[in-house]
């Protein structure tokens, strides 16, 4: 395996994300589908995040509990109910307004927010068997990774498919104990056929790989997985393909930790401060 090429800003500045001119909807729908009553935060972090990287339109997805408290708190978002279970976990259920919504949906992210495995399950089920024979992208991430060895079987991957697992998530994909950062990534895109991000490196299914050239331990704070996530759908849901998608979602999220380590300090910045800067970040890659 060769070596990642490092995300750069004159690499990224190579490879130029397609124009994002016009309406809210030519600029591209994102569906974040997740936040069980726990834990609504993080559809919400992953949603707003595709917004402040220039998704034109927002809808999220969540456990009828809190659709209405998180609509309030997001009035960019449309908000979807999900039929929930007595601890406020959704059922899998697809209600009709999802299905609609699926059918729009120019990006779709699945799991940020949920915690229930057979709910999980059956919502990536009813999102992939969807978006079948669509262009639409998917984002696979959190608990949906979790599920996703069980369905192995029951599933086709969309071809523009990004899955973004931590290092244990990774190593449920792979079916080992531990995996290792070095290669983790590249062996998860080419056992699942997926372009992968996890842990600053970016691989294809294909053998080529990019790494982040950015990041501090601050990163690891909660929440920052669903901004992570929320940056690459709303670049996906903009027409970019899933490797560069990744790789410049995976590079704004890395230098947003930079610039909040240098005003804030190494440790102790907030998730929701990350998708703050990721417009004036976006810029600064692109200029």
């Amino acid at each position: 395996m060769t070596d990642p090429a490092p995300l750069t800003p004159a690499l990224l500045r190579d490879w130029p994300l397609p124009a994002r001119d016009g309406t809210k909807d030519s600029r591209g729908g994102v569906l974040v589908v997740g936040g069980a009553r726990r834990t609504p935060g993080a559809a919400a972090l992953a949603g707003l995040t595709a917004l402040r990287i220039g998704a034109g339109r927002l809808t999220l997805a969540v456990a009828e509990s809190v659709a209405a408290p998180l609509a309030v708190a997001t009035p960019e978002a449309g908000v979807l109910a999900l039929t929930e279970d007595e601890d406020g976990s959704p059922t899998g259920e697809t209600p009709p307004h999802l299905a609609a919504e699926l059918e729009r949906a120019d990006a779709v992210v699945v799991g940020p927010g949920l915690d229930e495995p057979e709910g999980t399950a059956a919502l990536v089920r009813s999102v992939l068997g969807a978006l079948e024979g669509r262009d639409a992208a998917v984002l696979l991430d959190a608990f949906a990774l979790g599920v996703l060895p069980g369905l192995r079987d029951e599933v086709t991957l969309p071809a523009r498919t990004v899955l973004t697992p931590n290092l244990a998530e990774a190593a449920r994909l792979l079916d080992v104990d531990e995996a290792d950062p070095d290669d983790a990534a590249a062996r998860v895109a080419g056992r699942w056929g997926a372009v992968v991000s996890c842990a600053g490196t970016i691989a294809h299914p294909d053998g080529r790989t990019w790494a982040s050239a950015t990041g501090y331990a601050g990163l690891g704070t909660s929440g920052s997985g669903d901004v992570l996530a929320g940056a690459i759908a709303g670049l996906l849901a903009g027409g970019a393909p899933a490797e560069q998608a990744a790789s410049w979602g995976t590079a704004v999220h890395g230098a947003a930790g930079d610039r909040l380590a240098a005003r804030v300090g190494p440790l102790g910045y907030l998730a929701r401060e990350l998708a703050d800067e990721v417009p004036a970040v976006l810029v600064e890659l692109q200029a």
